[in-house]
């Protein structure tokens, strides 16, 4: 995709998620950005070119990719997460309308959350307005990885622990 699609227009792919759209086919949101720090939010539909006879589901370098919705970063008012205490793959993005998406698991959505966050720190100067989101798995840390995942898997284990060392301390 970065070669076909955004590499023409001298664009880098920061990010991308999988997302479920009404139309049939592959759709990804993504997150590129120019040479001169313009972060852009891309709906990208993923057209299959197969061969006659040929029934693989891959994604193949032959695949054409068409951009079907295009927004710049600073158009971008609010990120509703709609209920950060279930785990809901579902959120908002606030431009001129509301554009509803569904991401393929809330890890992709929170993901995608943390790049745009970074993106609007450094390339817009500016906070990015995220509501009905976690902010623990949002933030940087101290110990923080590029991609936050880490983060998340170490707190898990870190609580688990915890209640491990506690069920092994004797009542009083």
């Amino acid at each position: 995709m970065q070669r076909v699609l955004f590499r023409p227009e001298k664009r880098i792919l920061v990010e991308f998620i999988e997302i479920e759209e009404e139309k049939r086919g592959r759709h990804f949101l993504c997150v590129s950005v120019s040479k001169s720090k313009e972060v852009q939010i891309a709906v990208v539909q993923c057209q299959k070119a197969r061969p006659a006879g040929c029934k693989s589901q891959r994604v193949g370098l032959e695949d054409s990719y068409v951009k079907t919705e295009v927004w710049a970063l600073q158009e971008l008012s609010i990120l509703d997460g709609r209920d950060p205490d279930i785990d809901d793959p579902c959120f908002l993005m606030h431009f001129d309308t509301v554009r509803p998406v569904k991401a393929v698991s809330c890890a992709a959505k929170y993901s995608l959350a943390r790049c745009l966050v970074s993106l609007s720190d450094t390339h817009q100067h500016t906070e990015l307005h995220l509501r009905n989101f976690d902010w623990t798995y949002i933030q940087p840390t101290s110990i923080y990885s590029n991609r936050g995942d880490c983060m998340v898997l170490m707190r898990i284990c870190f609580y688990a622990f915890n209640l491990v060392c506690l069920s092994l301390c004797p009542v009083p």
